[in-house]
């Protein structure tokens, strides 16, 4: 396992942090999650050399925390660092942070956290946590030794990024990124400014939820024609350890057979480890995910509201996404929630307002027709 040092904290940490979002679900169906299978998981990553356990309140129903804390008796506590979460759409005052903290605490078994994020950033929900006061109730906590690190998560455009990065003390923040999201929410433009400042930056997504793991035809082609012969795990990982910026990146696993793999390729990595070659391969396998794109929606949403009500933008993200990763429809989150909100391109009268409004000036109607059809045949 390779350490990395954390920016300003100086502190060290294992490259590869273990997600507990993504454990599989009980075989009973009376829990989200097989406990005994997540501790077993949980521990063989620590055994590993695994130092940086990342969860949330909210993972698996509210039950990760409480597996995590089961998982981290027996001494395995001291051997890790430990980053959970508060939501801000669940806390509107100082008394509700304190009771989600109390309970963190209690579920993670633990007199304290080490990593304490507000979860899922945006410049919206980092106005309402300063209004109810979360920077005073962190840095309270932090004095109080009931949190070391006050922390987020961040989802959102780069400049609202930059905002909350530079608008309060962090001592981390992390961010999804990956050789596919360069230019996609905080981006690399985001992870260099963090670590201009010196702030660690822990990494999720790095597959892209699983979507980077198993690579199309055209993409592992690629891949199977570069001398040295990598897995597309292998790859995505590496890319992402050769920036200093990075600290940690985040994994969910669900079997030993993926620890242990991991185990493996954090061996193997480091900073600068890529050559020019490889560097040139990445970049052909972005532009060879891009290729397979169905239609140039920027998502600027000018094309709506609908009138009637379809989720435009939504729907042809999904279309895209469907296309590059080779993934399946029902498995995508906005696909179910475009269903989930009847909101499909069903619902299309092709009144022609989207089409008047594209700046882009996108064939719009015929396109949702085709992607509906690919989509929900």
């Amino acid at each position: 396992m390779k350490y990395r040092t954390m920016g300003k904290l100086g502190i060290k940490s294992s490259a590869f942090g273990l997600g507990c979002m993504r454990f599989n679900g009980a075989a009973s169906g009376d829990s989200v999650i097989d406990e005994q299978k997540a501790v077993s998981l949980i521990r063989r990553a620590i055994d590993g050399g695994v130092t940086y356990i990342d969860t949330a309140y909210v993972y698996l129903d509210k039950t990760s925390e409480i597996v995590l804390g089961k998982a981290l008796q027996d001494d395995y506590r001291d051997k890790v660092t430990i980053a959970t979460k508060v939501p801000p759409d669940a806390v509107n005052s100082r008394a509700d942070m304190e009771t989600i903290l109390a309970e963190e605490l209690k579920k993670l078994q633990t007199d304290h956290i080490d990593f304490y994020l507000m979860h899922a950033m945006n410049k919206q929900k980092w106005e309402h946590m300063k209004a109810i006061g979360a920077p005073q109730f962190f840095d309270d906590m932090k004095k109080e030794g009931k949190i070391r690190y006050k922390c987020f998560s961040f989802h959102g455009p780069y400049e609202e990024f930059e905002y909350i990065l530079n608008d309060w003390d962090w001592d981390m923040c992390q961010i999804q990124y990956n050789f596919m999201d360069i230019n996609n929410q905080a981006g690399t433009k985001g992870l260099e400014l963090a670590g201009s400042k010196g702030i660690p930056v822990v990494i999720m997504e790095g597959l892209l939820g699983g979507r980077l793991a198993n690579a199309p035809d055209n993409v592992q082609a690629l891949y199977d024609a570069f001398p040295v012969k990598r897995s597309p795990v292998e790859w995505a990982f590496r890319w992402l350890c050769n920036h200093p910026e990075v600290s940690v990146v985040l994994s969910g696993c669900n079997e030993s057979e993926q620890i242990d793999e991991n185990l493996r390729i954090f061996d193997t990595v480091d900073t600068g480890i890529m050559s020019e070659e490889e560097l040139k391969l990445m970049d052909d396998v972005r532009a060879a995910y891009i290729s397979r794109t169905k239609i140039g929606c920027t998502g600027c949403r000018y094309c709506m509201p609908c009138p009637n009500g379809v989720n435009i933008p939504g729907l042809f993200s999904v279309w895209n996404n469907v296309s590059l990763y080779g993934i399946d429809p029902k498995e995508d989150w906005g696909f179910r929630m475009i269903m989930k909100n009847d909101a499909g391109a069903d619902k299309c009268l092709a009144c022609g307002a989207c089409e008047a409004a594209c700046p882009q000036h996108l064939n719009i109607i015929d396109s949702l027709s085709t992607a509906w059809s690919e989509l929900n045949p």
